[in-house]
Protein backbone atom coordinates (compact mmCIF):
# COMPACT_ATOMS: atom_id res chain seq x y z
CA UNK A 1 0.00 0.00 0.00
CA UNK A 2 1.27 3.75 -0.87
CA UNK A 3 2.47 5.35 1.80
CA UNK A 4 -0.49 8.39 1.52
CA UNK A 5 -2.26 7.36 4.43
CA UNK A 6 0.63 8.31 6.14
CA UNK A 7 1.69 12.03 4.64
CA UNK A 8 -0.25 13.95 6.73
CA UNK A 9 1.93 11.91 10.19
CA UNK A 10 4.42 14.11 11.99
CA UNK A 11 7.71 12.54 11.59
CA UNK A 12 7.44 11.26 14.48
CA UNK A 13 4.43 9.08 14.48
CA UNK A 14 5.86 8.19 10.29
CA UNK A 15 8.80 6.69 12.36
CA UNK A 16 6.38 5.18 14.98
CA UNK A 17 4.20 3.32 12.42
CA UNK A 18 7.18 2.16 10.00
CA UNK A 19 8.22 0.64 12.94
CA UNK A 20 5.04 -0.97 13.21
CA UNK A 21 4.70 -2.33 10.03
CA UNK A 22 8.13 -3.66 9.93
CA UNK A 23 7.73 -7.39 9.10
CA UNK A 24 4.28 -7.21 9.57
CA UNK A 25 2.28 -9.30 7.19
CA UNK A 26 -0.91 -7.15 7.19
CA UNK A 27 -2.74 -4.47 8.74
CA UNK A 28 -6.02 -4.16 9.08
CA UNK A 29 -7.35 -1.62 9.14
CA UNK A 30 -4.73 0.56 8.36
CA UNK A 31 -6.22 3.70 8.12
CA UNK A 32 -8.34 3.47 11.42
CA UNK A 33 -4.77 2.44 12.89
CA UNK A 34 -3.57 5.61 11.90
CA UNK A 35 -6.24 7.56 12.93
CA UNK A 36 -5.88 5.74 16.71
CA UNK A 37 -2.30 6.76 16.83
CA UNK A 38 -3.14 10.06 15.87
CA UNK A 39 -4.83 10.73 19.11
CA UNK A 40 -1.32 10.44 21.25
CA UNK A 41 -2.94 8.02 23.80
CA UNK A 42 -1.38 5.09 24.74
CA UNK A 43 -3.39 1.93 22.98
CA UNK A 44 -4.25 -1.14 24.37
CA UNK A 45 -2.07 -4.12 22.66
CA UNK A 46 -3.61 -7.00 22.87
CA UNK A 47 -1.32 -10.91 22.02
CA UNK A 48 -2.86 -14.37 23.27
CA UNK A 49 -0.78 -17.51 23.89
CA UNK A 50 -2.14 -21.03 24.79
CA UNK A 51 0.45 -22.66 27.04
CA UNK A 52 -0.21 -26.10 25.42
CA UNK A 53 3.46 -26.63 25.88
CA UNK A 54 6.02 -25.50 28.78
CA UNK A 55 8.50 -23.86 26.34
CA UNK A 56 8.57 -21.24 23.64
CA UNK A 57 10.67 -20.95 20.75
CA UNK A 58 11.63 -17.90 18.42
CA UNK A 59 8.79 -18.86 15.82
CA UNK A 60 6.76 -17.06 19.16
CA UNK A 61 8.87 -14.39 19.89
CA UNK A 62 8.00 -12.92 16.72
CA UNK A 63 4.51 -11.55 18.24
CA UNK A 64 6.66 -11.10 21.34
CA UNK A 65 9.02 -8.85 19.80
CA UNK A 66 6.22 -6.37 18.37
CA UNK A 67 4.83 -5.98 21.53
CA UNK A 68 8.06 -5.03 22.53
CA UNK A 69 8.11 -2.56 19.65
CA UNK A 70 4.35 -0.83 20.90
CA UNK A 71 5.97 -0.89 23.85
CA UNK A 72 9.03 0.83 23.14
CA UNK A 73 6.37 3.66 21.60
CA UNK A 74 4.73 3.84 24.99
CA UNK A 75 1.64 1.66 24.22
CA UNK A 76 0.02 -0.40 26.96
CA UNK A 77 0.92 -4.53 26.36
CA UNK A 78 -1.37 -7.34 27.28
CA UNK A 79 0.05 -10.27 27.11
CA UNK A 80 -3.15 -12.56 27.44
CA UNK A 81 -2.12 -16.20 28.79
CA UNK A 82 -5.18 -18.38 27.46
CA UNK A 83 -5.47 -20.72 30.10
CA UNK A 84 -9.07 -21.14 29.15
CA UNK A 85 -8.91 -21.48 25.80
CA UNK A 86 -5.74 -23.98 26.29
CA UNK A 87 -8.23 -26.56 27.60
CA UNK A 88 -9.92 -26.12 24.37
CA UNK A 89 -7.09 -26.05 21.84
CA UNK A 90 -6.69 -24.13 19.25
CA UNK A 91 -7.95 -25.78 15.93
CA UNK A 92 -6.13 -23.04 13.72
CA UNK A 93 -4.57 -25.51 10.58
CA UNK A 94 -5.28 -28.78 12.46
CA UNK A 95 -6.72 -31.50 10.33
CA UNK A 96 -8.29 -33.63 14.10
CA UNK A 97 -9.52 -32.30 17.12
CA UNK A 98 -6.67 -31.44 19.15
CA UNK A 99 -7.09 -33.76 22.75
CA UNK A 100 -7.87 -30.68 25.56
CA UNK A 101 -5.13 -30.64 28.04
CA UNK A 102 -5.73 -30.85 32.22
CA UNK A 103 -6.49 -27.46 33.97
CA UNK A 104 -2.91 -28.59 35.87
CA UNK A 105 -0.65 -29.13 32.68
CA UNK A 106 -2.26 -25.43 31.26
CA UNK A 107 -1.26 -23.89 34.82
CA UNK A 108 2.30 -25.62 34.86
CA UNK A 109 3.19 -24.39 31.07
CA UNK A 110 1.89 -20.45 31.86
CA UNK A 111 4.43 -20.52 34.98
CA UNK A 112 7.46 -21.02 32.25
CA UNK A 113 5.65 -18.46 29.86
CA UNK A 114 5.33 -15.37 32.60
CA UNK A 115 9.38 -15.77 33.03
CA UNK A 116 9.91 -16.43 29.17
CA UNK A 117 8.31 -13.45 28.08
CA UNK A 118 10.27 -10.46 30.50
CA UNK A 119 13.22 -11.75 28.77
CA UNK A 120 11.71 -9.57 25.45
CA UNK A 121 9.08 -7.21 27.35
CA UNK A 122 9.16 -5.19 29.79
CA UNK A 123 8.09 -6.31 33.17
CA UNK A 124 6.91 -2.26 34.08
CA UNK A 125 5.20 -2.36 30.88
CA UNK A 126 3.43 -5.53 30.30
CA UNK A 127 -0.06 -6.76 31.82
CA UNK A 128 -0.28 -9.77 32.06
CA UNK A 129 -3.99 -11.41 32.18
CA UNK A 130 -5.34 -15.04 32.69
CA UNK A 131 -8.89 -15.68 30.18
CA UNK A 132 -10.11 -17.37 32.55
CA UNK A 133 -10.51 -14.40 34.62
CA UNK A 134 -13.44 -13.65 32.50
CA UNK A 135 -14.30 -16.72 31.17
CA UNK A 136 -14.82 -18.96 34.42
CA UNK A 137 -17.45 -16.49 35.51
CA UNK A 138 -19.32 -17.21 32.35
CA UNK A 139 -22.51 -19.42 32.94
CA UNK A 140 -23.83 -22.74 30.86
CA UNK A 141 -26.44 -20.26 29.75
CA UNK A 142 -23.70 -17.39 29.03
CA UNK A 143 -21.76 -19.38 26.90
CA UNK A 144 -24.70 -20.62 24.76
CA UNK A 145 -25.73 -16.72 24.28
CA UNK A 146 -22.31 -16.39 23.00
CA UNK A 147 -22.72 -19.20 20.70
CA UNK A 148 -25.67 -17.93 19.41
CA UNK A 149 -23.69 -15.31 17.57
CA UNK A 150 -22.33 -16.57 14.69
CA UNK A 151 -23.38 -19.33 12.62
CA UNK A 152 -22.07 -22.61 11.41
CA UNK A 153 -22.03 -21.11 7.85
CA UNK A 154 -19.50 -18.51 9.10
CA UNK A 155 -17.44 -21.26 10.85
CA UNK A 156 -17.67 -23.05 7.65
CA UNK A 157 -15.54 -20.03 6.01
CA UNK A 158 -12.07 -20.80 8.55
CA UNK A 159 -10.16 -22.58 5.91
CA UNK A 160 -9.25 -25.38 8.02
CA UNK A 161 -12.74 -25.85 9.09
CA UNK A 162 -13.91 -26.18 5.68
CA UNK A 163 -11.64 -28.53 4.27
CA UNK A 164 -12.37 -30.66 7.44
CA UNK A 165 -15.77 -30.65 6.48
CA UNK A 166 -15.60 -31.19 2.98
CA UNK A 167 -13.18 -33.95 3.65
CA UNK A 168 -15.50 -35.99 6.08
CA UNK A 169 -13.15 -35.21 8.85
CA UNK A 170 -14.93 -34.72 12.58
CA UNK A 171 -15.51 -31.34 13.96
CA UNK A 172 -16.40 -31.26 17.08
CA UNK A 173 -18.96 -28.77 18.95
CA UNK A 174 -16.30 -27.13 21.22
CA UNK A 175 -13.90 -26.16 18.73
CA UNK A 176 -16.41 -23.91 17.37
CA UNK A 177 -16.60 -22.09 20.82
CA UNK A 178 -12.43 -21.02 20.02
CA UNK A 179 -12.67 -18.23 18.18
CA UNK A 180 -15.76 -16.88 19.73
CA UNK A 181 -14.26 -17.29 22.86
CA UNK A 182 -11.13 -15.57 21.53
CA UNK A 183 -12.40 -12.18 19.96
CA UNK A 184 -14.69 -12.22 23.68
CA UNK A 185 -10.99 -11.81 24.97
CA UNK A 186 -11.06 -8.57 22.69
CA UNK A 187 -13.96 -7.38 24.25
CA UNK A 188 -13.37 -8.26 28.07
CA UNK A 189 -10.21 -6.35 27.56
CA UNK A 190 -11.34 -3.66 25.40
CA UNK A 191 -8.04 -4.15 23.05
CA UNK A 192 -7.54 -1.10 20.32
CA UNK A 193 -4.84 -3.66 18.50
CA UNK A 194 -4.68 -7.08 18.57
CA UNK A 195 -1.48 -9.12 17.16
CA UNK A 196 -1.15 -12.91 15.93
CA UNK A 197 -0.02 -15.15 13.00
CA UNK A 198 -1.41 -15.11 9.63
CA UNK A 199 -2.89 -18.45 10.25
CA UNK A 200 -4.88 -16.83 13.09
CA UNK A 201 -6.87 -13.98 10.65
CA UNK A 202 -10.28 -15.48 11.37
CA UNK A 203 -9.75 -15.53 15.28
CA UNK A 204 -8.69 -11.96 15.11
CA UNK A 205 -11.40 -10.59 13.22
CA UNK A 206 -14.35 -12.38 15.34
CA UNK A 207 -12.94 -9.83 17.67
CA UNK A 208 -13.76 -6.79 15.71
CA UNK A 209 -17.03 -8.54 14.83
CA UNK A 210 -18.20 -9.15 18.58
CA UNK A 211 -16.61 -5.44 19.71
CA UNK A 212 -18.60 -4.04 16.96
CA UNK A 213 -21.70 -5.74 18.52
CA UNK A 214 -21.21 -4.74 22.09
CA UNK A 215 -20.80 -1.23 20.83
CA UNK A 216 -16.88 -0.71 21.13
CA UNK A 217 -14.90 0.58 18.61
CA UNK A 218 -13.59 -2.73 16.94
CA UNK A 219 -9.46 -3.27 17.16
CA UNK A 220 -7.04 -3.22 14.37
CA UNK A 221 -5.27 -6.10 13.67
CA UNK A 222 -1.64 -6.85 12.51
CA UNK A 223 -0.67 -10.27 11.63
CA UNK A 224 2.85 -10.88 11.35
CA UNK A 225 4.26 -14.28 9.64
CA UNK A 226 4.61 -17.64 10.48
CA UNK A 227 8.60 -17.77 10.67
CA UNK A 228 10.28 -21.00 9.20
CA UNK A 229 12.07 -23.09 11.30
CA UNK A 230 16.01 -24.44 10.80
CA UNK A 231 14.76 -26.31 7.46
CA UNK A 232 13.99 -22.69 5.73
CA UNK A 233 10.40 -24.59 4.72
CA UNK A 234 8.32 -25.60 7.17
CA UNK A 235 7.23 -23.33 10.07
CA UNK A 236 9.49 -23.74 13.48
CA UNK A 237 7.83 -26.13 15.73
CA UNK A 238 8.90 -28.91 18.56
CA UNK A 239 7.44 -31.36 16.55
CA UNK A 240 9.25 -31.20 13.47
CA UNK A 241 12.47 -30.35 15.44
CA UNK A 242 13.41 -27.69 13.82
CA UNK A 243 13.26 -24.99 16.53
CA UNK A 244 15.73 -22.85 18.64
CA UNK A 245 13.80 -23.04 22.28
CA UNK A 246 14.48 -19.77 23.66
CA UNK A 247 15.25 -21.68 27.05
CA UNK A 248 18.20 -23.43 24.58
CA UNK A 249 21.90 -23.46 26.19
CA UNK A 250 24.37 -20.26 24.62
CA UNK A 251 26.39 -22.74 22.95
CA UNK A 252 23.00 -24.75 21.40
CA UNK A 253 21.48 -21.56 19.89
CA UNK A 254 24.11 -19.88 18.30
CA UNK A 255 25.04 -23.26 16.74
CA UNK A 256 21.17 -23.88 15.62
CA UNK A 257 21.20 -20.31 14.43
CA UNK A 258 24.72 -20.80 12.21
CA UNK A 259 23.44 -23.20 10.87
CA UNK A 260 20.39 -21.96 8.96
CA UNK A 261 20.80 -20.61 5.31
CA UNK A 262 21.95 -17.34 4.30
CA UNK A 263 18.87 -16.65 2.44
CA UNK A 264 16.72 -17.74 5.52
CA UNK A 265 19.44 -15.23 7.61
CA UNK A 266 17.64 -12.30 6.23
CA UNK A 267 13.95 -13.24 7.21
CA UNK A 268 15.31 -14.16 10.88
CA UNK A 269 17.32 -10.69 10.80
CA UNK A 270 13.95 -9.03 9.66
CA UNK A 271 11.71 -10.94 12.21
CA UNK A 272 13.97 -11.36 15.33
CA UNK A 273 16.79 -8.52 15.09
CA UNK A 274 16.09 -5.32 16.75
CA UNK A 275 18.72 -3.97 14.52
CA UNK A 276 17.10 -1.05 12.11
CA UNK A 277 16.47 -1.84 8.48
CA UNK A 278 18.80 0.90 7.30
CA UNK A 279 21.78 -1.59 9.13
CA UNK A 280 20.17 -4.74 8.07
CA UNK A 281 20.52 -2.91 4.40
CA UNK A 282 23.99 -2.57 4.93
CA UNK A 283 25.04 -6.17 6.10
CA UNK A 284 23.60 -7.08 2.83
CA UNK A 285 25.95 -4.53 0.59
CA UNK A 286 28.80 -5.77 2.76
CA UNK A 287 28.20 -9.26 1.40
CA UNK A 288 27.60 -8.28 -1.90
CA UNK A 289 30.72 -6.32 -2.27
CA UNK A 290 32.87 -9.96 -0.88
CA UNK A 291 32.15 -9.90 3.07
CA UNK A 292 31.43 -13.56 4.29
CA UNK A 293 28.02 -14.19 5.38
CA UNK A 294 29.29 -16.11 8.50
CA UNK A 295 30.58 -13.38 9.91
CA UNK A 296 27.09 -11.56 9.47
CA UNK A 297 25.22 -14.45 10.62
CA UNK A 298 27.59 -14.21 13.85
CA UNK A 299 26.33 -10.91 15.06
CA UNK A 300 22.57 -12.18 14.63
CA UNK A 301 23.77 -15.17 16.74
CA UNK A 302 25.35 -13.31 19.33
CA UNK A 303 22.24 -10.70 19.29
CA UNK A 304 20.35 -13.61 20.35
CA UNK A 305 22.03 -15.29 22.52
CA UNK A 306 22.36 -11.72 24.48
CA UNK A 307 18.70 -11.56 24.73
CA UNK A 308 18.04 -14.65 25.63
CA UNK A 309 21.33 -14.65 28.17
CA UNK A 310 23.59 -12.03 28.62
CA UNK A 311 26.35 -10.89 26.63
CA UNK A 312 28.65 -12.86 28.02
CA UNK A 313 27.31 -16.10 27.60
CA UNK A 314 26.74 -14.70 23.52
CA UNK A 315 30.59 -13.79 23.26
CA UNK A 316 31.65 -17.20 24.51
CA UNK A 317 29.20 -18.92 22.43
CA UNK A 318 31.14 -17.33 19.26
CA UNK A 319 34.11 -17.91 20.27
CA UNK A 320 33.61 -22.07 21.69
CA UNK A 321 31.92 -21.89 18.06
CA UNK A 322 35.29 -20.70 15.98
CA UNK A 323 37.14 -22.95 18.16
CA UNK A 324 35.35 -26.14 17.21
CA UNK A 325 35.17 -24.90 13.24
CA UNK A 326 38.01 -22.46 12.60
CA UNK A 327 40.98 -23.87 14.94
CA UNK A 328 39.71 -26.99 14.90
CA UNK A 329 39.70 -30.22 12.44
CA UNK A 330 37.21 -28.26 10.30
CA UNK A 331 38.63 -27.53 6.69
CA UNK A 332 38.78 -23.84 5.18
CA UNK A 333 37.10 -25.33 2.15
CA UNK A 334 34.89 -28.72 1.68
CA UNK A 335 32.77 -29.68 -0.88
CA UNK A 336 28.91 -28.18 -1.17
CA UNK A 337 26.71 -31.09 -2.12
CA UNK A 338 22.69 -30.55 -2.62
CA UNK A 339 21.11 -34.08 -2.38
CA UNK A 340 17.62 -34.56 -3.19
CA UNK A 341 14.24 -35.69 -0.82
CA UNK A 342 11.34 -35.95 -3.26
CA UNK A 343 9.36 -37.04 -0.23
CA UNK A 344 10.01 -34.04 1.60
CA UNK A 345 12.29 -35.53 4.00
CA UNK A 346 15.61 -37.73 3.68
CA UNK A 347 16.75 -40.67 6.14
CA UNK A 348 20.42 -39.63 7.67
CA UNK A 349 21.89 -42.78 5.86
CA UNK A 350 21.02 -42.19 2.39
CA UNK A 351 21.84 -38.48 2.99
CA UNK A 352 25.48 -39.56 3.85
CA UNK A 353 25.29 -41.86 1.01
CA UNK A 354 24.46 -39.71 -1.23
CA UNK A 355 26.57 -36.56 -0.19
CA UNK A 356 29.44 -39.22 -1.14
CA UNK A 357 30.57 -39.36 2.86
CA UNK A 358 30.02 -43.04 2.67
CA UNK A 359 29.78 -45.77 0.09
CA UNK A 360 27.05 -46.87 1.59
CA UNK A 361 24.11 -46.58 3.78
CA UNK A 362 25.46 -49.55 6.37
CA UNK A 363 28.36 -48.08 6.68
CA UNK A 364 26.68 -44.89 7.62
CA UNK A 365 24.85 -46.82 10.10
CA UNK A 366 28.36 -48.33 11.27
CA UNK A 367 29.95 -44.89 11.56
CA UNK A 368 26.88 -43.23 13.69
CA UNK A 369 27.37 -46.09 15.83
CA UNK A 370 30.38 -45.36 16.49
CA UNK A 371 30.32 -41.90 17.21
CA UNK A 372 32.19 -41.10 14.19
CA UNK A 373 29.49 -38.70 12.63
CA UNK A 374 29.19 -35.09 13.59
CA UNK A 375 26.46 -32.38 12.49
CA UNK A 376 28.01 -28.85 13.02
CA UNK A 377 30.30 -30.04 15.07
CA UNK A 378 28.08 -31.89 17.05
CA UNK A 379 27.94 -35.96 17.72
CA UNK A 380 25.01 -37.79 15.63
CA UNK A 381 23.33 -40.13 17.58
CA UNK A 382 20.04 -40.86 16.01
CA UNK A 383 20.97 -43.24 13.13
CA UNK A 384 17.06 -42.96 12.32
CA UNK A 385 17.19 -39.47 11.97
CA UNK A 386 15.37 -38.15 9.08
CA UNK A 387 16.46 -34.65 7.92
CA UNK A 388 13.72 -31.84 6.17
CA UNK A 389 13.95 -30.10 2.80
CA UNK A 390 15.44 -27.21 2.93
CA UNK A 391 18.26 -27.93 5.77
CA UNK A 392 21.65 -27.28 5.25
CA UNK A 393 24.70 -28.70 7.54
CA UNK A 394 28.07 -29.52 7.56
CA UNK A 395 28.53 -33.28 7.81
CA UNK A 396 31.77 -34.93 9.01
CA UNK A 397 32.32 -38.66 8.67
CA UNK A 398 35.85 -39.42 10.65
CA UNK A 399 38.48 -37.02 10.74
CA UNK A 400 38.91 -36.09 7.13
CA UNK A 401 35.58 -36.26 5.19
CA UNK A 402 33.75 -33.22 5.08
CA UNK A 403 30.77 -31.66 3.33
CA UNK A 404 27.84 -28.53 3.45
CA UNK A 405 24.98 -30.68 2.53
CA UNK A 406 21.85 -28.90 1.15
CA UNK A 407 18.52 -30.83 1.00
CA UNK A 408 16.56 -29.73 -2.11
CA UNK A 409 12.72 -30.89 -3.41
Amino acid sequence: MADLTTDALTPELQQAFALIRRGAEEILVEQELIEKLKRGKPLKIKAGFDPTAPDLHLGHTVLINKLRQFQDLGHEVMFLIGDFTGMIGDPTGKNVTRQPLTREIVLENAKTYEHQVFKILDPQKTTVVFNSSWMGEQSAADLIKLAARQTVARMLERDDFEKRYKGGQPIAIHEFLYPLIQGWDSVALQADVELGGTDQKFNLLMGRELQKQEGQEPQCIITMPILEGLDGVQKMSKSLNNYIGIADAPDEMFGKLMSISDDLMWRYFELLSFRPLSEIEQFKQQIADGANPRDIKFLLGEELVARFHDVQAATAAREGFIARFQKGAMPDEMDEVSVQAPAGQLAIGNLLKEAGLVSSTSEAMRMIKQGAVKVDGEKLDDHQQQVQVGSEHIYQVGKRRFARVRVTA
